[in-house]
């Protein structure tokens, strides 16, 4: 089961960066829903996507990868931490 989810992982980062170097893109989707961000983190991204109390989504596009983020600044909303 490992193996299979490592490989479905390089499989999905290959396509996002065969994806980002064919487009010339730096971020995008892969499939249509997986995102991939590929620029330079900034803190004010990093911050946008792991701390916004105010968006309504609690997975948000990576700060830099492939995949989700968790953002934590909504659960404290909806767990009555803020």
């Amino acid at each position: 089961m490992k193996l299979a989810v490592r490989a479905l992982w390089v499989t999905l980062l290959g396509v996002a960066i065969a994806d980002a170097v064919r487009n010339d893109r730096r971020h995008g989707e892969v499939f249509g829903f997986v995102p991939y961000e590929f620029r330079v983190p900034t803190i004010a991204r990093a911050r946008a996507h792991v701390w916004s109390p105010a968006s309504r989504r609690i997975l948000t596009p990576t700060t830099f990868g492939l995949g989700w983020s968790v953002n934590l600044g909504r659960l404290a909303r909806l767990t009555h931490l803020l």
